[in-house]
C-alpha cells in the first residue's frame, strides 16, 4: 500500500491549480491511476478503494452520531 503517496497527491492537488486541473481530466479511476503513476505517485486501485471506504464509512458513522443525538 502506498497509502502515503496517496495522501502526498491530495495534498499537492490541494495547492496546485495546474495538478488540479490534470487530475479532473481523468474519466476514469484507470486513468486517475496511470496519471498520478506517471507524475511519480505511487498510488494503487487498494489504495483508492481504502480511501473511499474510509470516506464512506466515515460519513455513516457520523449520520448515525447526529442521529443519536436528537
Amino acid at each position: 500500500m502506498r497509502r502515503s503517496d496517496l495522501e502526498r497527491l491530495v495534498a499537492d492537488a490541494e495547492t496546485s491549480q495546474e495538478l488540479q486541473q490534470t487530475l479532473s481530466q481523468c474519466r476514469s479511476r484507470e486513468e486517475l491511476l496511470h496519471t498520478a503513476r506517471c507524475l511519480g505517485y505511487r498510488v494503487t486501485k487498494g489504495d483508492l478503494l481504502n480511501a473511499w471506504l474510509e470516506h464512506h464509512n466515515a460519513a455513516e458513522v457520523q449520520a448515525a452520531y447526529k442521529a443519536s443525538n436528537y
